[in-house]
């Protein structure tokens, strides 16, 4: 055995090693088969989180926290930079520079992506106990919408970082295809299937014939009907969640003062979506920037809102306020309403979520998902009533208020629920050992 699979996802990644019965997960973090995509770099020499591991050395030396053990040194308030989301830099122009971790010390967005590579094959080579060489890679129908340049681009720095941490044969598959290989093996009769995988980063959607039978061949390509995607998903949510129930409690969408009879003016908004948009939250705590904000206190009419802002930058909390954003999706798509606690702001803040106040802020889009989906069966070439089944794979379709958008969609298809973690993971390890054994 000496290749692999990795899911290297927006929220979370896996990876499937060779197994006696075929392929396995390997586990992350204790008995946990995935693991959150964060990286946590510790810039505190004396003072380290019980979880951190060294650097690899070279440029890159400072100690790191991965997974939950990284989200859990940030709550813990240990001194570093917590980094999520790192696969939403890829296609941008981000990914070669470099970003403040601590202390004037710098990492590249690209040697970050690298670095959790290297851990999760790490981790596969101790669970395996030799070498891994070969590798399959998930990636999205688009890491980057209308923009093949960037798309390919962002593919190429992917594949410089498996290339940076020792594998030489690299191939890549679509993550939901990669889902309809672990939607088939359970399939009893020749089907079309409606992949929806939808997580942190991307909605994705492949039209796949599934069978038994073809389950058997190694040359899928005439089953893969059409594939189509747009790039939103569960961080979006969070984004806009967040800018419905949170940000306004800082002063988005109030005014300033009255000045000579003029209309008041509106409050500025740029920093209210860089707050909330997870790889762009450190540009507000640059010096600079906390500066210009702190000017700013005239543009507000209600001082609460300016004061309560300046608390959230001068203490770097936006990264906080997203996971409490998160949190309150997670808890409305259990059912119910949740109230969002916003105490490390100011003592008794809070505001509420409820289903509809979510339908409200989210509307648009679950509209975008729901059409993206439709298109794809379209072009495919099948009508609506033509699908077997709609599989859910991925983080996001927890939520309710997306599930039931797109069954409405396609009310003739059964809807079937995968692991929403691990179904792409399991369906690459799939595809690596059809590949890399034929």
């Amino acid at each position: 055995m000496n290749f692999c699979a990795i899911d290297f996802g927006t929220s979370n990644s896996a990876i499937a090693i060779e197994a006696d019965s075929g392929m396995r997960l390997v586990p992350l973090e204790g008995e946990q088969l995935t693991m959150p995509t964060a990286v946590f770099y510790c810039t505190d020499a004396d003072d380290l989180p019980p979880a951190a591991l060294p650097g690899p050395g070279g440029d890159d030396t400072l100690p790191r926290c991965f997974g939950r053990a990284a989200v859990q040194a940030y709550i813990d308030g240990y001194e570093g930079r917590l980094m999520r989301s790192m696969k939403s830099v890829l296609g941008t122009a981000l990914i070669d520079q470099t970003t403040e971790v601590g202390q004037g010390l710098g990492v590249r967005y690209l040697d970050i992506v690298t670095g959790y590579l290297r851990h999760l094959r790490n981790q596969a080579e101790k669970a395996g106990g030799q070498p891994l060489k070969q590798v399959v890679l998930g990636r999205p129908v688009y890491f980057v919408d209308d923009e093949p340049e960037r798309d390919a681009a962002a593919q190429a720095s992917l594949e410089a970082a498996a290339r940076a941490v020792g594998f030489a044969d690299i191939a890549f598959q679509f993550e939901p295809i990669a889902a309809a290989f672990d939607f088939e093996q359970h399939c009893t009769q020749e089907e079309h299937v409606l992949v929806a995988d939808i997580g942190g980063g991307t909605s994705d959607f492949s039209v796949v014939r599934v069978g038994p039978e073809r389950a058997r061949r190694t040359e899928r390509r005439d089953d893969i009907l059409a594939n189509h995607g747009i790039h939103i998903a569960g961080t979006d949510f969070d984004r806009h969640l967040s800018l419905a129930r949170i940000m306004p409690m800082l002063g988005l969408g109030g005014f300033g003062p009255s000045v000579l009879g003029q209309p008041p003016r509106p409050v500025p908004s740029r920093v209210y979506f860089d707050l909330t948009t997870w790889h762009l939250i450190n540009t507000v705590y640059q010096p600079s920037r906390v500066a210009e904000l702190r000017n700013m206190v005239e543009f507000y009419g209600e001082p609460a809102h300016h004061r309560r802002l300046m608390k959230v930058v001068s203490e770097r909390l936006g990264h906080a306020l997203v996971g409490r954003a998160e949190a309150a999706k997670i808890a409305v798509a259990e059912g119910g309403a949740t109230d969002i606690d916003l105490g490390l702001i100011e003592a008794g803040l809070h505001n509420g979520l409820d289903a509809d106040q979510a339908d409200q802020a989210l509307r648009a889009d679950l509209e975008r998902i729901v059409a993206c989906a439709r298109d794809t069966v379209q072009q495919a070439g099948l009508k609506p009533e033509q699908l077997g089944a709609l599989y859910f794979t991925g983080g996001s379709t927890g939520l309710k208020l997306l599930t039931d958008a797109l069954q409405a969609a396609f009310p003739g298809a059964r809807a079937v629920r995968g692991d929403r973690l691990a179904s792409v993971a399991t369906g690459l390890g799939l595809y690596a050992k059809r590949l890399f054994t034929a």
